[in-house]
């Protein structure tokens, strides 16, 4: 009888849970989506062929490939540092526009006259490609990755002037990108505490008001000071100089550089404690970086420059780790905190007159 009932239950499970799945299908929360239809002659953005081929086609059109060079799989599958399959299609494409022939022997010739009728076999390099050394052929990261920066930056300005919806299957259609793509960048965000998700709910970001910014700052007067006196013994000479460095050149730039902005910060904040041996308190710290946000937004909407006691007080720590004082270091990092939570707070006052900005149409205002 026990056993009836058992398999009674277990039935009855299956068919929820195949009941749930239906309905989820239903309402379209599959993670498969239908791709935007291309327009004709388009290439899918980033495609790894296209590149391949609009790279080649370049360097035959300017000469640096000159007529009758051999062209074959392998070599620049190497080149390119991708497999084979898209170099054959790139090359496939290039054959049907006219640009290169077949032959007799392996592979292709470029089209054009060619000197004694004999195949060139030399190696391409990356100069007869007109690119530089250092320059990459091949974005190898995925579409989350390669999306990850623009949502992240999206995502940081929404939550200052309000509460928003991700809408993913307009995110995808914007990016160019698969629902699984857009969800990658997603989960990494919430990571960093960017963007909430509820189960069997839409994403969300903001508001980003004066209490929470104040809560965070309290956890992060807490941990980080914590996490610097566990990761001090393991920090470089090295790696401090070039930090004091980078404070200086921003103090002296004529231009103000956002960029170097997020540096600045992130070397103290992030790299600094990231020698901490306690995963789980930097994985708490990660997720109260949002009060950063609002002074980017700040210092890059108006084009001022950083506040100097900021940065004084970010050498101050600096400073005191290059010489050995660590416990100087973490009350130095705990008073620059107190003092950057009373900035922050005081600019969300200043941002409340600010116009909104514009965002991609996958951002929806709720409220």
């Amino acid at each position: 009888m026990c056993k009836k009932i058992q398999l009674h239950d277990f039935t009855k499970l299956v068919w929820v849970i195949i009941t749930i799945l239906i309905f989820q299908t239903c309402r379209g929360v599959s993670v498969t989506m239908k791709a935007r239809p291309l327009k004709p002659g388009e290439e899918p953005r980033n495609a790894r062929y296209a590149v391949i081929f609009h790279v080649i086609k370049e360097a035959i059109a300017c000469g640096s490939i000159e007529a009758g060079l051999v062209l074959l799989e392998q070599p620049l599958a190497i080149l390119f540092g991708t497999s084979r399959a898209p170099v054959r299609k790139a090359l496939d494409m290039l054959f049907e526009e006219g640009l290169i022939v077949r032959f007799e022997g392996r592979g292709y010739l470029v089209s054009g006259a060619v000197q004694d009728n004999v195949p060139q076999r030399r190696a391409i390099t990356r100069a007869m490609l007109g690119l530089e050394k250092a320059e990459p052929l091949i974005d190898m990261r995925s579409a989350g990755e390669r999306i990850y920066s623009e949502i992240a930056n999206v995502l940081s300005t929404c939550m200052v002037f309000g509460h928003y919806q991700v809408n993913e299957q307009r995110a995808c259609e914007f990016y160019e990108v698969s629902r699984h793509s857009v969800r990658e960048a997603l989960m990494r965000l919430h990571d960093r505490g960017l963007v909430e998700k509820v189960p069997y709910s839409q994403w969300t970001t903001g508001p980003l008001t004066a209490k929470e910014v104040k809560e965070d700052y309290e956890m992060r007067c807490l941990l980080e000071p914590q996490a610097l006196r566990q990761a001090a013994p393991f920090l470089s000479q090295n790696m401090l100089w070039r930090m004091l460095k980078d404070i200086e050149q921003l103090r002296q730039t004529e231009h103000f550089d956002l960029a170097m902005l997020d540096q600045i910060e992130d070397s103290l904040h992030q790299q600094c404690l990231a020698a901490s041996p306690n995963r789980r308190m930097l994985a708490s710290i990660r997720q109260v970086q949002m009060p950063l946000t609002i002074n980017r937004l700040f210092y890059g909407t108006l084009g001022i420059w950083p506040d100097d006691a900021s940065l004084r007080e970010h050498r101050l720590v600096l400073e005191l780790l290059l010489d050995g004082q660590v416990d100087a270091a973490v009350v130095s990092l705990q008073t620059h905190l107190e003092r950057a939570s009373e900035r922050t707070l005081a600019r969300i006052k200043a941002m409340s007159v600010f116009p909104e900005p514009e965002v991609p149409d996958y951002m929806l205002k709720l409220s």
